[in-house]
């Protein structure tokens, strides 16, 4: 039955018996047959079929958490040492930003404060996150917040709100943004995540026609770029840039300024644990003290 419940988990991440398949290498047909002699040795229905979707049910819902407890279970066979008991896990999952930035510090209060508790970090962008968490296989993520409304049973807690500015190299003269970047080569923040589509949006309401020379996912990885005269960048300016390189200047946008969400995407407060509580109230806090100190120009 586990690779039944490994199934069951997939399909309820991806809502769909064949996108399912895909992802895990089987057949639609195979999955549907699993999913059906699940039901079977279950005694109930799991699944609300909507034309090609295949979304859990109430039944299936439940299902579901009792299901990823059994595989972690099952994945730890024989990892704990006879008279130890197994210590709790909390996973959380975070972009690259915060990873480098707020977690660190929030993971070394964490353990001080939960010595019995272990912790795991998942990467990834933020569209991967939120589904991840709400097929309820990490606790938490934090995310550029989703352009989109979601699950009714998923929770947000605000972070940071970041402004974009307009990076260009130090030796390039004028606060002109529109000018500057209608004349320059563009580095553009990739369209897969959040915040590369805030970018495009913005850029495709003002009709910019640019010269694009690079798509890139990591923002350190664009400000070197520009640092390098490759082009110029919109970029959120994040607790990462607390000093902007001295290579690089930010000019702001003004009036046509836009921002960045970023925050904690979980379940609602009291079906966490109390460890997933105390993670999230530390992340909370340090993003808060974070926001009072100013950032600087170098």
């Amino acid at each position: 039955m586990i690779r039944e419940l490994k199934t069951l988990v997939v399909v309820a991440r991806e809502a769909s018996f064949a996108a399912a398949g895909d992802r895990i290498g089987l057949t639609q047909a195979a999955v549907s047959a699993q999913m059906q002699r699940l039901e079977r040795e279950l005694g109930f229905t799991l699944f609300e079929r909507v034309g090609r979707s295949a979304r859990l049910n109430k039944m299936g819902h439940q299902l579901l958490v009792q299901a990823q407890e059994l595989i972690a279970l099952y994945d730890n066979l024989g990892t704990t040492p006879p008279g130890v008991s197994a210590s709790v896990l909390v996973s959380v999952g975070a972009i690259a930003s915060v990873q480098r930035t707020l977690l660190p510090d929030a993971l070394a209060g964490f353990h001080r404060q939960h010595p019995g508790c272990r912790t795991r970090v998942i990467p990834g962008l933020s569209m991967e996150l939120v589904n991840r968490v709400d097929a309820g296989e990490i606790d938490m993520a934090a995310v550029i917040r989703p352009p989109f409304s979601m699950q009714s049973d998923l929770c947000w807690t605000a972070l940071a709100r970041e402004p974009f500015r307009l990076v260009v190299p130090r030796d390039v003269a004028g606060d002109d943004w529109a000018a500057l970047l209608s004349r320059h080569p563009f580095v553009r923040y990739d369209r897969a995540s959040f915040g590369g589509r805030q970018v495009d949006r913005f850029l495709r309401e003002r009709q910019f026609v640019l010269r694009e020379v690079c798509e890139v996912d990591e923002l350190e990885a664009i400000v070197k770029l520009v640092a390098n005269g490759v082009g110029v960048a919109l970029v959120p300016e994040t607790s990462i840039f607390r000093r902007w390189p001295a290579a690089v200047r930010a000019i702001d946008l003004g009036p046509h300024t836009f921002h960045r969400d970023v925050g904690l995407v979980h379940r609602a407060v009291e079906t966490l644990s109390e460890p997933v509580r105390g993670l999230a109230a530390l992340i909370s806090t340090l993003a808060q003290g974070t926001l009072t100190r100013p950032l600087k120009q170098h």
